[in-house]
């Protein structure tokens, strides 16, 4: 049996196997609400961690999801690509965690252990650009002999 509950730009997919829930799937576009931090576990494995948002709606009934993003492959080179403001394109595990706060409350927090990541666009809606390669031109590339 297969649940799905859509927004309009994202959505949450349990899968429920003979009713029991296998796994819970985020895949969202969401923007980058923190600098990503690069940690690394005794292993000497790397980890990326940062906040995410993904907004719905609009004027009095925009509503905001927030996630704590955590995201294994390829962590160190992923990190200089992720910058606060951009969006992403992200997709994975989706667990909910509680903890007490300082008064006493019980607090509860959405985290993602991502495996997909998309790079979408900056601040600006502008995709993101590697820097090109510079080749200058040697005098040797140039034909003398082409007559336009």
């Amino acid at each position: 049996m297969l649940h799905i509950l859509m927004q309009k730009e994202s959505f949450i997919r349990l899968v429920l196997f003979k009713e029991k829930i296998m796994s819970n799937i985020f895949s969202g576009l969401v923007r980058i609400r923190s600098d990503p931090e690069l940690r690394f576990i005794p292993s000497g494995k790397a980890v990326l961690t940062f906040s995410a948002a993904s907004t719905t709606g609009y004027g009095d009934k925009q509503k905001t999801l927030w996630l704590r993003v955590t995201y294994w492959n390829n962590a160190e080179k992923m990190k200089e690509f992720l910058i606060k403001g951009n969006q992403i394109l992200v997709s994975g595990e989706l667990t909910l965690s509680e903890y007490q706060a300082n008064d006493g409350s019980t607090k509860s927090n959405l985290e993602l252990n991502a495996s997909i990541i998309d790079l979408i666009g900056k601040k600006d809606g502008s995709a993101p650009q590697r820097p090109a390669p510079v080749r200058q031109a040697a005098a040797d590339d140039f034909n003398d002999d082409i007559p336009f």
